[in-house]
């Protein structure tokens, strides 16, 4: 519970939800959502006249009451499926309730003594999610943004989230990131360029002392030189995330040694990050020229995916029987050859740095899911580590057969699939229904 301060609108934490583990017992204050909801308010402050100001202020004055509701995805039940003796398959996992209670990794300290529990999660970016969702739902209901129909004044409404979720997330988790998770979760699948970190100088004026209603015009007139292009995969192909269950990998940690490597070896680092660069270059170029043959010759496009999704690769150009099937067929051997070169290069950097950025085991994984019939690619996602693999199937069986290996290499397929689309109003389960027919009946006397 908080009580916020009309004058200056900040934050002040009354009490906190305690949870119980056994053996422990925490507070879960939660800065993503306390900084959301901030900058939300601060936002509708600075943008709206005398007139708007009075009713957002009547509106504020009738409290808030916020329920957030955690999806499954981004959270671990492998301990839950594996207690309950059910195989590590996805239809395990659809089984499960949606929603459902999170689970705690618990560790020993060094002497021995039981750490405070962390919330076992994918490593998806659910606080990115959280904050993102926050903030939309605040602007909604404010009446700042409207993210009922797909217009031009809707992808200004987007820009609005994105502005003021990624201020909010980047000063909640102390550091200026990349800021690739908070824009998926505002726009979905995209080419990403990150914006320069000085356009969040304004935010971190703010922890600094600065009353945020004097930043916050400066955070929204900003230059977010981001930049942002449609991306999704082609037709006909499935995306799909692994859960090996080995232990997770400290992002921050993994980063930090292969920065400390990029000023020890400048010279090595800058040819590696060059010839890396130049393979994920080469991925998005054959990708994209996928989909471009997907919409011009779909027969040939569909004949060929359809073909080489029961086939082993070595055997896809034979699948080709004009110059249009041959183009298809070339174009998924050079995403495979592109993909290749990145795994190469990236274990090379990881043994460099000193860090497991492709585990040795991972590689196995990876080599046994690649050589596989249907199987596009396959890597490690984000910074690597013992987190999760990824692959890339072709056609409609060839997802299923592969989540059935993984399994019998003790690795859970999810359930998470590659989206176009970003923030959007939902209306699926019957709390969040519940929830918004009783925003929907609230009224400002």
């Amino acid at each position: 519970m908080y009580k916020l301060s009309l004058k200056n609108l900040n934050l002040q934490r009354v009490s906190s939800r305690q949870v119980f583990f056994p053996g422990f017992l925490y507070d879960s204050g939660n800065p993503f959502v306390e900084h959301a909801v901030e900058y939300a308010v601060a936002a509708a402050n600075a943008t709206f006249d005398r007139n708007k100001k009075d009713d957002l202020n009547k509106l504020l004055l009738q409290g808030l009451d916020i329920t957030i509701l955690g999806c499954n995805d981004y959270y671990s039940y492998r301990s839950q499926i594996e207690s309950r003796g059910l195989p590590l398959t996805p239809e395990s996992l659809a089984a499960l309730t949606p929603f459902k209670s999170i689970t705690f990794n618990v560790e020993d300290d060094a002497s021995g003594q039981q750490c405070k529990p962390e919330v076992a999660k994918t490593g998806l970016g659910s606080s990115a999610a959280m904050t993102t969702a926050v903030v939309a739902a605040l602007l909604k209901y404010f009446g700042l943004v409207d993210l009922s129909s797909s217009n031009d004044k809707e992808t200004k409404d987007l820009d609005l989230v994105h502005i003021i979720a990624q201020s909010a997330h980047c000063i909640a988790q102390g550091k200026v990131g990349s800021g690739f998770d908070v824009s998926s979760a505002v726009y979905g699948s995209q080419r990403y360029v990150r914006f320069s970190s000085s356009v969040l100088s304004s935010a971190q004026d703010a922890v600094k002392g600065l009353p945020l209603q004097e930043v916050i015009v400066d955070i929204l007139r900003g230059n977010w030189d981001h930049e942002r292009t449609k991306f999704s995969l082609p037709p006909l192909m499935t995306l799909l995330l692994g859960e090996p269950g080995v232990g997770g990998s400290s992002t921050p940690s993994m980063v930090g040694a292969v920065r400390k490597w990029q000023k020890a070896d400048p010279q090595k680092s800058q040819e590696t990050w060059r010839i890396l660069s130049a393979a994920n270059s080469a991925l998005e170029r054959q990708l994209k020229a996928l989909s471009q043959l997907a919409q011009e010759h779909w027969i040939a496009y569909k004949s060929v995916i359809d073909s080489c999704s029961t086939t082993k690769n070595d055997k896809w150009l034979e699948q080709a029987a004009d110059p249009n099937e041959e183009a298809v067929a070339k174009a998924l051997l050079g995403a495979r050859e592109a993909m290749l070169e990145i795994r190469k290069y990236m274990r090379q950097m990881g043994e460099a740095a000193g860090v497991p950025i492709e585990p040795e085991s991972q590689t196995k994984l990876l080599d046994v899911t690649m050589n596989m019939e249907g199987v596009l690619l396959a890597g490690v996602p984000g910074a690597g580590g013992f987190d999760a693999v990824f692959a890339v199937t072709l056609g409609s069986s060839s997802s299923s057969n592969l989540a059935a290996t993984w399994s019998s290499h003790n690795v859970l397929a999810l359930l998470v699939r590659e989206d176009p689309c970003g923030v959007r109003l939902e209306g699926r389960d019957p709390r969040s229904r519940g929830i918004t027919s009783g925003v929907s009946a609230m009224s400002i006397q």
